[in-house]
């Protein structure tokens, strides 16, 4: 019996970092997943301030269907629509509010609540600095609900040089919660600081 090709939800919503989502759905689509994208209006500004590219484009480049946030009859709308996984990336601190408290207005939050109540993995991954109260508060709420809230903190233990290497961290991060095999960056192994102090005999970490 032949597999079937596993899909996602990728949502870009207004936050900046619309970066990480258009290196996630590249990762995504040269993985083999067949991915149903969605751009808010505000997403939208934030891919051609960051990245200088439409929504339609992205999605052409990738091969990923392109659904519009305002058509609450799209697949993504319906939780018989079967989804491997559910990803906002970035998440806007309105998208999160709106989540955390039962508003599904667009598509983007509909497919979000869809996840939810079918109990289906949803990633939101925030980008602002610092964060209101409410925004804590709401991030709580959805990870008490099992949604998995990964924030785009990129780490410097592996010496990035680029932004890339900075995008690609948390790119893989997430690509580890849904199980997606990549190469981005090295992972731990628990010998960096050995090695470090065989180098130097005076290292500290």
């Amino acid at each position: 019996m032949v597999r079937p090709m596993p899909s996602a939800v990728l949502a870009i919503s207004g936050a900046s970092g619309a970066r990480y989502g258009v290196r996630l759905l590249e990762q995504l689509c040269a993985a083999g997943w067949e991915v149903h994208l969605i751009v808010t209006s505000a997403g939208a500004i934030n891919l051609d301030l960051e990245c200088s590219i439409t929504p339609e484009e992205l999605a052409a480049t990738n091969g990923a269907l392109l659904e519009d946030n305002d058509n609450l009859a799209a697949k993504a709308a319906s939780g018989s629509a079967k989804f491997d996984a559910y990803v906002i990336c970035p998440a806007s601190g309105t998208t999160m509010g709106k989540l955390a408290n039962g508003i599904s207005d667009n598509l983007v939050t509909r497919a979000g609540m869809v996840a939810m109540k079918e109990r289906r993995k949803l990633v939101v991954v925030p980008r602002e600095t610092p964060y209101a109260t409410v925004q804590l508060e709401n991030m709580t709420r959805l990870s008490t609900w099992g949604v998995i809230v990964l924030p785009a903190n990129p780490g410097f233990y592996n010496k990035p040089e680029t932004i890339d290497d900075l995008v690609d961290f948390v790119v893989a991060r997430i690509l580890d919660q849904l199980d997606v095999e990549h190469e981005l960056g090295q992972r731990w192994t628990g010998e960096e600081i050995h090695t470090a102090e065989s180098a130097n005999p005076d290292f500290t970490p």
